[in-house]
């Protein structure tokens, strides 16, 4: 059987297990083969199951996974699916047969060389007009349990209806997309290998497939990862400077972007400006139905924040220097007229220069990983060309982001 990966050593060490590299390179002719190995940074167990392998599963954490610290525990993850439904679920998210016209894939608003994002302040959605919000990235996203900007969903399955049903995105209904999944190419034989029996292809294995993938996208070998297992040179003078200001009673950084994986995973009202001539965004009041919410986002990790450029939920800030700096400039000094806010306690006005914010900076940037980022398909099970970059062309074509 064709594998869709190679192993590399030099990386098996520091994750403690035998990783693989997802390669291309089937023939032309030949049926797609979903893969039997599972993707970097995962071990396939005696039940055909992929399971993470990482050093952060060796520490303790006496105040709860994911609390603060550099050897501490990470979050429970999403994992434990088959190489098949990971793959699959590789080959559906760069499809736009999931769009209403097939213009769209969920990799055009969450590309693999942008973060899994793609570098626009709001993504352009099926109809050709920008949708409220930024696409966020998806990396580690299987440590999550609240998804969206405003935290609505809690798992990944229940985001993945979100975007496919959605008028101002892939503007899908689930029945135009069991019909064209069912119909048009061969899908039907791919799902009945990833999932067994003879159900073929159904909605719930969809989001699934989707939500395997997904949980595949791990990002846990940054340089900062090597200076927090021990080797200290990983980082220079200056971003360990960075850090120290990250995590100082000044900044508070770490207080809600809180590692090992750099989110609290909390919802936090700020008060970041909405892009010029939209209305004030809600944001998580509105699918909780809490108005101490209003304005309130949920905290996003701050790994690969490097390539995720614009910043924010409405994709105001261009850089990441800018992004630092807006929480320097006053407690609800953008909060339009009017509103009051339930403003985060931890933001005030830490008075940062601008020497410890480019050192901040410095430090985000050694937060970024990149290695096992999988390849986006050659082709495609429905015959369909793969639409991975539509929104990234307007962008080259001089649209504004």
């Amino acid at each position: 059987m064709t594998s869709l990966f190679r192993p590399v050593a030099a990386t098996a060490a520091l994750l403690g297990a035998a990783l693989l590299l997802p390669v291309t390179g089937m023939g032309a002719e030949s049926p797609i083969i979903l893969s039997t190995q599972c993707p970097p940074g995962f071990e396939l167990d005696g039940d055909n199951r992929c399971l993470l392998r990482t050093l952060y599963q060796q520490y303790d954490s006496p105040r709860g996974a994911g609390v603060g610290g550099l050897k501490v525990a990470l979050p429970a993850v999403r994992d434990g699916f088959t190489p098949q439904q990971i793959d699959l679920g590789r080959y559906l998210f760069f499809d736009p047969i999931l769009s209403a016209d097939a213009s769209l894939s969920c990799a055009s608003c969450h590309h693999p060389d942008k973060g899994f994002a793609d570098g626009r302040a709001r993504s352009i959605g099926v109809t050709g007009e920008a949708v409220g919000r930024s696409a966020p990235g998806l990396w580690n996203v299987g440590f999550m349990k609240r998804l969206f900007w405003d935290a609505r969903a809690s798992s990944l399955e229940e985001q993945a209806e979100g975007p496919l049903y959605s008028p101002q995105e892939m503007g899908s209904t689930p029945d135009g997309v069991l019909r064209r999944l069912t119909q048009e190419g061969d899908y039907p034989r791919l799902f009945s290998e990833a999932f067994g029996g003879d159900e073929g292809v159904t909605l719930d294995r969809l989001y699934r497939a989707l939500a395997a993938f997904q949980s595949s996208l791990v990002s846990l070998n940054s340089r900062y990862d090597r200076y927090a297992h021990g080797y200290k040179e990983a980082l220079n003078a200056r971003e360990i400077e960075g850090m120290n200001v990250f995590r100082s009673f000044v900044a508070r950084c770490a207080e809600c972007h809180t590692p090992p994986l750099f989110s609290n995973q909390e919802i936090a009202v700020i008060g970041t400006p909405e892009p010029e001539g939209l209305s004030f965004d809600e944001g998580a009041a509105v699918p909780t139905g809490d108005p101490s919410l209003a304005g309130g986002f949920k905290v996003p990790s701050l790994r690969n924040i490097e390539l995720t450029a614009p910043y924010m939920h409405s994709g105001r800030f261009e850089t990441l220097f800018e992004a630092a700096e807006f929480y320097t400039k006053g407690r609800g000094h953008a909060v339009p007229e009017g509103r009051e806010l339930y403003l985060h306690w931890h933001i005030w006005e830490p008075e940062l220069s601008d020497r410890e914010l480019e050192r901040l900076v410095d430090f985000m940037k050694a937060l970024t990983d990149e290695r096992f980022k999988p390849d986006a398909p050659d082709r495609l099970p429905s015959g369909l060309a793969p639409v991975h970059n539509k929104n990234e062309l307007a962008l080259q074509a001089g649209e504004t982001p």
